[in-house]
């Protein structure tokens, strides 16, 4: 019914950036909050940074003040932008949805993206 489709990770220098993109789609009216979450090896799913569709963001300590969390609410996008990257950012990355239905939250996950960090 909902499908998330990521793109935009990869292979990263350390101290670059990259920007990840995640455009939802399928049947339903409107997405209440989208945001990226990431697993860093050996460890569990963590929050990175989350965005309502009235505008407000949230982020993670370890990557505030050189992420920006952006979406597209036409076309059902959020996108995330993140600077100075070191090891530490490897991770998969995965793009959340949440959705309200009939008075219900219904969460959906993309596939995740691989983001390798290399000296």
């Amino acid at each position: 019914q909902v499908q998330l489709v990521e793109s935009g990770g990869g292979l990263v220098q350390a101290g670059g950036s990259l920007r990840l993109s995640c455009v939802a789609s399928g049947s339903f009216f409107s997405i209440n909050i989208m945001g990226w979450y990431r697993q860093p090896p050996g460890k569990q799913r963590e929050l990175v940074a989350t965005s309502t569709s009235g505008g407000s963001t949230t982020y993670a300590d370890s990557v505030k003040g050189r992420s920006t969390i952006s979406r597209d609410n036409a076309k059902n996008t959020v996108y995330l932008k993140m600077n100075s990257l070191n090891h530490e950012d490897k991770a998969v990355y995965y793009c959340d949805a949440d959705i309200h239905r009939s008075g219900t939250k219904y969460s959906y996950w993309g596939q995740g993206t691989q983001v390798t960090v290399y000296a």
